[in-house]
């Protein structure tokens, strides 16, 4: 079950949230690698789940460095990884801006 909620964080992983960090994200990650167990026949799936407060699921993390060494490799600039991060981290952020937003009634 996927969380779109823009009043609140995502109920359904509140409990775990409570005691540990990261936890919704490595529940979301989970659900996803379920969803999509019979793409491992013909793919290579990595779930990818950032919680809307900023924490990411480890495999997240792992994807994001692996492509970064991927492009540092090509264009030899080694800040590739971070700057990969900070760009993702500011989409984030940009479309909890929108979710927060949206929350506002304009009369």
């Amino acid at each position: 079950m996927g969380c779109h909620s823009t009043r609140h964080l995502c109920r359904p992983h509140l409990a775990d949230t409570a005691t540990t960090a990261g936890a919704a994200a490595d529940k979301a990650a989970g659900n996803k690698e379920a969803k999509y167990r019979q793409l491992a026949d013909s793919h290579i799936f990595m779930p990818v789940a950032i919680e809307s407060a900023g924490t990411w699921n480890h495999q997240a993390v792992e994807l994001v460095q692996e492509l970064g060494g991927r492009m540092t490799a090509v264009t030899e600039d080694t800040s590739e990884a971070t700057d990969l991060f900070q760009r993702l981290s500011v989409a984030l952020q940009r479309g909890n801006a929108v979710s927060f937003h949206s929350t506002f009634t304009i009369e």
